[in-house]
């Protein structure tokens, strides 16, 4: 295999100026609020970063769609470099417009190369990026309450399911630029319906019961569908800020279906939510000090949100801050949290396969923390790769060390396999014991099923377009080997389109966990499509294509989604 188009180029996710994953432009900002960038502007009249007002409006939007998920709405990094004016005019315009253009292998994408922008854009973000960033509104309770809407009330909706379709076996399919989600049947691997929902939704998550379909977009809005009516519908929505990426709802005995929680970006705060109607109950921030140096922070963002299985505890992380949030949901009134300290930057993450240790990566500082949700301690602090990404990673049994759970990376080529097994395997427990090496930097996802002999691994953001429109497949049987082998799938061929990025993201399993869906992720105005492969032989099963699949690109199936399968 060719080493080359794997590492990373030096430096080059450091320096770069903007990121991978998207949010929607802030409504609210004052007309006054780039006037310190404006004035700047007049008074270095000569200086590369002088922008127009209507510029830097456009800028504004563009930002929040493409770059504020890794560099933060106040520009100040996380996963993406900070991306202040004292950082970025140092660089210079010319630096700027070459990472915009040409991305890395670490993780940020070749905005310019793939088509995404335009040279006129580039120019355009990296001269934003050299200006002060504005200040977006904050979102309390009036707010919040002012977006809430119950479309159908609950006892105008359904006592039993009406329709005739398999629950457990449909796909809740995010089209991004759509701000839509597609309900697509498993079995007939036909859209059941589309449902219009936040921009760019982030994930979708499914109650306890498995009625409830709860999504979030990338601009704070949470829409609850009813599964079970004729045709699924939104039966209630709400804005808990301004930008966001977690939902969960309550799933611990004597709880089910009970509340709902949305964690924000902006303002930095979660929202308590009742989980038949949307009804905000409570509103807690997250601003606070870093766990390490206890500074203060302006925007600890929430990163993900799982509902514990042992305990009545949503367990929230706080990005910025390293802050891992017990929130105990059995008196709402009287809310109890257990704070536990764990390490900057936490993004993303799963359970193992018990169910109760939780693995969330802390991905700028190249580490995985482990969370005992029944002790509520942290058990360990693992350092991984560079800029661990896993999803919500991959649990399968290894060969040679037991249970284990893996996550890909970013930043690098590899994939770290991680023991979770403290009681029959207690040598291995907490620790990598594995390295695998897949195809190159810019991973998104990894995933595996507890039927499934493979481990599929996406590279959707590796500037090589061989690399971001295929996937890497390991046997799990291989990886009793020092360094095993794996299989490339040429997803994005098998699609039949031949235009556009065609980036392949996001591996999802069917429920029998005999077929792994793919989506070929385009630009709004290209076709994409959802490739479906056959898991034990490793061969093209199905290509969904349809106009109304605009940007397709997670994909939750509800039995899997519903009990942490993965």
């Amino acid at each position: 295999m060719e080493k080359t188009s794997k590492r990373i180029r030096s430096g080059w996710l450091e320096s770069a100026a903007l990121a991978s994953v998207l949010v929607l432009g802030f409504a609210g900002f004052s007309a006054a609020e780039p006037a310190k960038a404006q004035s700047e502007a007049k008074s270095n009249a000569a200086e590369e970063w002088t922008m127009s007002s209507d510029e830097f409006d456009t800028a504004r939007e563009i930002y929040f769609q493409r770059c504020a998920g890794c560099h933060g709405v106040l520009r100040k990094g996380a996963t993406g470099k900070a991306l202040t004016p004292d950082l970025t005019r140092e660089l210079g315009l010319d630096y700027l417009e070459s990472f915009i253009t040409y991305g890395s292998p670490a993780g940020m994408p070749n905005w310019g190369t793939s088509g995404d922008l335009t040279e006129e854009q580039i120019n355009l973000m990296a001269r934003y990026v050299m200006n002060t960033p504005p200040q977006p509104p904050e979102f309390g309770m009036p707010e919040v309450k002012s977006t809430w809407k119950v479309l159908i009330p609950v006892d105008k909706r359904p006592t039993r399911q009406m329709n005739k379709l398999k629950i457990d076996n449909l796909f809740s399919t995010t089209l991004r630029d759509s701000g839509e989600v597609a309900l697509i049947a498993g079995d007939s691997k036909k859209i059941v319906t589309i449902i219009k929902t936040g921009y760019a939704v982030h994930i979708s998550r499914i109650s306890s019961s498995g009625r409830y379909l709860f999504v979030i977009g990338r601009d704070a809005k949470v829409t609850l569908i009813d599964l079970w009516m004729k045709t699924p519908a939104a039966v209630a929505e709400i804005k808990v800020g301004s930008e966001a990426r977690s939902v969960e709802t309550s799933k611990f005995e004597g709880y089910e279906d009970k509340y709902a929680i949305a964690g924000s970006y902006w303002p930095p705060q979660y929202v308590i939510m009742d989980g038949e109607t949307l009804e905000p109950l409570k509103i807690v921030s997250t601003r606070g000090m870093t766990y390490d140096t206890q500074e203060y922070h302006p925007e600890p963002r929430v990163a993900s949100i799982v509902a514990s299985h042992y305990n009545p505890e949503f367990i929230v992380t706080v990005k910025e801050t390293g802050h891992i949030l017990m929130v105990d949901y059995s008196d709402i009134d009287n809310l109890k949290t257990t704070d536990i300290a764990a390490e900057r930057f936490l993004h993303d993450g799963g359970f193992d396969s018990t169910g109760r240790y939780f693995l969330v990566a802390a991905n700028a500082r190249n580490k995985v923390a482990v969370v005992d949700t029944k002790e509520d301690k942290l058990v360990a602090l693992i350092e991984t790769g560079v800029k661990p990404h896993p999803g919500r990673g991959a649990n399968f049994i290894h060969p040679t060390y037991g249970p284990v759970w893996a996550t890909s990376h970013l930043g690098d080529e590899t994939i770290a396999v991680i023991g979770t097994d403290p009681v029959n395997h207690p040598d291995n427990a907490w620790k990598v014991v594995q390295t695998l090496e897949g195809q190159g930097g810019g991973a998104l996802f990894i995933k595996s099923h507890p039927k499934s002999k493979h481990i599929y691994v996406d590279t959707a953001l590796n500037p090589d377009e061989e690399i971001s429109q295929s996937v890497a497949v390991f046997n799990i049987a291989d990886t009793a080997e020092e360094s095993p082998s794996y299989k490339v799938l040429p997803i994005a061929k098998w699609s039949g389109l031949t235009e556009g990025a065609r980036r392949v993201v996001q591996a999802e399993y069917n429920m029998a966990g005999d077929e792994v869906w793919f989506s070929v992720w385009n630009a709004k105005n290209q076709q994409s499509a959802v490739v479906i492969v056959d898991d034990k032989t490793l061969e093209l099963k199905s290509v969904i294509k349809d106009k109304r699949l605009v940007t397709p690109t997670g994909k939750f199936n509800v039995y899997n989604t519903r009990k942490d399968v993965y």
